[in-house]
């Protein structure tokens, strides 16, 4: 996998993925778009839910909505790394079962989602999730 980012200007980049996908980020806090940092946090989010759904759907679980909530703490020094990061799953379906939904969810942490256990080696990483009606 490669990418690129170059320098538009004052604090804006574009990033541009290998599949040919472009994305700016702002290095100026998120002033005028997606931080780094926000960018790797929405990739957890993505690449748990990718998880989540797919292990629901392979256990036969009649899901209709994943939204990941995330949560982080991070140092006050630089660099300003995560130290902590949450992410609560809240999916809706038809008749799902709580113990399918908590261990896909723990699946995605521990064993699948390769954004999740990248961080997960500095990072404190849990998760929390819930059925919504």
């Amino acid at each position: 996998m490669q990418a690129e980012v170059k320098w538009i200007e004052e604090f804006k980049f574009l990033g541009h993925s290998q599949s040919g996908h472009s994305v700016v980020m702002d290095g100026n806090g998120g002033a005028t778009a997606p931080s780094p940092m926000e960018m790797v946090l929405m990739a957890a989010g993505g690449c748990s839910s990718v998880d989540v759904v797919d292990g629901l759907k392979t256990a036969k679980q009649a899901v209709t909505e994943c939204v990941a909530s995330l949560s982080t703490e991070r140092r006050e020094t630089a660099p300003r790394i995560f130290t902590k990061v949450n992410i609560h799953f809240a999916v809706k379906g038809d008749n799902l079962d709580p113990a399918i939904v908590a261990k896909v969810a723990a699946d995605s942490l521990e064993k699948y989602c390769s954004v999740c256990l990248m961080l997960g080696e500095g990072v404190e990483m849990t998760h929390s999730w819930e059925i919504l009606e």
